[in-house]
């Protein structure tokens, strides 16, 4: 299973695991299963520190557990976790092995001190980007703390449990049986809803900080560009980001970034933020701003106060908040949000497999969905509200080539029905006004942004769109306050372009801070 490059790569990974671990396998007699027995074969031929195991007793085939030998530690994989998961694996052999976590101590103890037996199980996709998060957080939690477990399962290869779960968004965490969490988690978030006490405690620490000279929010591209300028003129930088990377995280394919022929988005997200560390600055992750307090004089500290309750202050604030995905504020679809109703046609199309499902837009995002999940589910019926289609023309052929997609035009959802789970859509002929109905399982909405503004209202100068009113050099309706990205009136929302945006308000807010006068200098040290 592994070609001769990986293999090199992995032995390599190998030689860190301290104490011995056993790979034991729950195997039936199926293909994935002889698939399953190969990987791990090979696997265990690379070190001498990792045996074989067949043990048939698990109900899940094929699964198998990564155990440090003599113990109870371990780790469970129901599947094959390759994919974006091969990293859950890689990492999970080595944290069993015994090599250290690059997790705080803060965190780790954070773990090590959670009470009660938690056994957790979470359903992943292999196309997922977000799902390895998730997993891997787990995954060091159960190695960390004896009373709490976790299994890793392939929802595309155990659909039964899927479908009886009523699993229709990835990752899907369930603890001790029960819904726990859908959607990308980090390890800190995790800890933190089970630990009733961590909020206060950041909210504390958070408190505790000293003024910064530039104070970016949002950590995207826009956001990491901007630390970065920053950090590079020598003065104090912090970053607050409700999820480092943004949305950059929910990116699969990356063809179009300059000098970079391929990559993507969790990949990109983990280079960003090891590039914004190598330079000193103080990241504050999981962090979602809820109120912006403008200086009321040229060169006093701005305010941000944080949803747990802490405020930051800092000379000069970049405001990096990016968008996320545009609803269709529709009856019907928040109460099918992750039961039928998703967002990410990568992380949750094999969850469709052979159904029917609709995808709502016809532009690049839509059209790039529809051929996605074409090659998944049985049926793509692609809505889209204008006349024509939007997206490039070479994607529309390929969509066109496409024998189980039916495109409708001039066609406006009106409501999402369903019982416990989506059965379908109501559209409105836009032309003839007569509406229809369609029987679905699923519904991908790709319909565009919306900028993640809302807590700015009443404090600086927004478009009707709710985007950040910029002039050329960054600058905010207020001294002091610049923006960057998706959440601004820059006209193309794209990686590229956000870099190069959030380096020019870095460089402005280093150039205001220079030319403050002597006696707002002293104010701001008062």
């Amino acid at each position: 299973m592994l070609d001769a490059h990986l293999k090199q790569q992995l032995e390599a990974y190998l030689v860190n695991i301290r104490e011995p671990i056993e790979l034991v396998a729950s195997l039936g007699e199926d293909a994935k299963s002889r698939e399953l027995e190969t990987l791990l074969d090979e696997i265990a031929a690379l070190s001498g520190k990792i045996a074989l195991v067949r043990k048939d007793d698990d109900r899940r085939k094929p699964s198998f557990m990564i155990r440090r030998a003599g113990t109870d530690i371990g780790v469970r994989f129901a599947g094959i976790p390759m994919g974006h998961e091969f990293t859950s694996l890689v990492l999970a052999l080595l944290q069993v092995g015994g090599h250290p976590s690059r997790a705080t101590q803060d965190v780790i103890e954070q773990v090590r001190g959670l009470e009660g037996e938690l056994h957790f199980e979470t359903y992943f996709s292999l196309s997922c980007q977000n799902c390895p998060d998730v997993v891997q957080a787990l995954n060091l939690m159960a190695v960390l703390n004896p009373r709490i477990s976790h299994v890793a399962i392939d929802g595309a290869l155990f659909q039964d449990e899927v479908e009886a779960r009523q699993v229709l968004a990835v990752p899907a965490v369930f603890l001790n049986g029960q819904p726990f969490g859908q959607g990308r988690m980090e390890l800190e978030q995790i800890v933190a809803k089970l630990d009733a006490g961590a909020d206060a405690k950041a909210a504390e620490k958070l408190d505790a900080r000293d003024p910064f000279d530039v104070l970016v929010i949002g950590g995207g591209p826009a956001g990491a560009a901007s630390a970065i300028y920053a950090a590079r003129k020598g003065i104090r930088v912090g970053v607050a980001a409700e999820r480092f990377g943004g949305q950059v995280l929910d990116t699969m394919g990356i063809e179009n970034f300059i000098s970079v022929p391929y990559t993507e988005g969790p990949k990109l997200a983990a280079q960003l933020e090891s590039h914004v560390r190598e330079n000193e600055v103080d990241i504050m992750n999981l962090q979602r701003a809820a109120k912006l307090i403008p200086a009321t004089q040229e060169g006093g500290l701005h305010h941000v106060e944080l949803e747990n309750g802490a405020t930051l202050k800092a000379r000069t604030i970049i405001l990096s908040t990016g968008a996320r995905w545009r609803q269709m504020g529709v009856p019907g679809e928040e109460a099918y949000r992750n039961k039928g109703v998703a967002y990410c046609p990568h992380c949750d199309g094999p969850l469709f497999k052979g159904k029917r499902v609709a995808v709502i837009g016809g532009g690049n995002s839509g059209v790039e969905a529809a051929i996605d999940l074409a090659g998944i589910v049985g049926h793509v019926t692609l809505i889209e509200f204008d006349d024509q289609l939007r997206a490039d023309a070479v994607l529309q052929r390929k969509l066109n080539s496409l024998a189980n997609v039916r495109i409708i035009t001039s066609a406006l959802t009106t409501r999402v029905n369903g019982g416990e789970t989506v059965t379908g859509l109501t559209y409105q002929n836009r032309e003839s006004g007569v509406e229809h109905d369609l029987e679905l399982e699923g519904i991908f909405v790709q319909i565009g942004l919306v900028p993640n503004t809302e807590w700015l209202r009443d404090t600086i100068a927004l478009t009707p769109r709710g985007e950040i009113e910029i002039d050329a050099r960054g600058e905010t309706s207020r001294r002091g306050i610049f923006a960057a990205g998706d959440a601004t009136t820059v006209p193309y929302k794209q990686i590229v372009i956000a870099m190069g945006a959030g380096s020019t308000a870095a460089l402005s807010a280093f150039d205001y801070l220079i030319r403050l006068p002597a006696e707002a200098e002293a104010a701001q040290a008062a």
